[in-house]
């Protein structure tokens, strides 16, 4: 691999707990597809890491549970023709699935008045668009 995969800060993918299998994509490639293993499966038990921080650990389980099976978290890349750019891919997509998960929640939305003016045109576009269509009703065409 080209180096380690930073989450986010000094928390890194750790490769010894990263589980990789490799088969053949699909899809055209003449006689080399026939032969070669370049479709990459990456595979991360979050529910048994300790390369995370608890509260991390807590958030990505949590918001990543429709796509775990009995808590690993499972990628595929098959993008490209060479395994090589395939496993680059799919450690690249798993950290940033990671780094997005373990994010902190946004603050709040702060709701806020809306201003006048906005209301104003609103108001003043509504009237417009009636006037129009009465208009259209035709009455005092005699």
């Amino acid at each position: 691999m080209s180096g380690p995969h930073v989450i986010r800060g000094s928390v890194v993918l750790p490769e010894s707990e990263l589980r990789w299998r490799f088969s053949r994509s699909s899809g055209p490639g003449g006689q080399h597809v026939n032969t070669s293993d370049t479709q990459v499966e990456l595979r991360f038990d979050l529910a048994a890491t300790d390369a995370l921080p608890p509260v991390w650990k807590e958030r990505a389980l949590e918001r990543l549970a429709p796509r775990l099976v009995d808590g690993v978290l499972t990628v595929r890349a098959a993008e490209h023709r060479s395994q090589w750019r395939n496993r680059e891919t799919a450690a690249a997509r798993m950290a940033s699935l990671l780094a997005e998960a373990t994010a902190p929640p946004r603050p709040p939305r702060k709701r806020k008045k809306v201003p006048r003016g906005v209301v104003e045109r609103r108001l003043r576009g509504k009237r417009h668009r009636g006037d129009i269509k009465r208009g259209r009703q035709g009455r005092g065409w005699d």
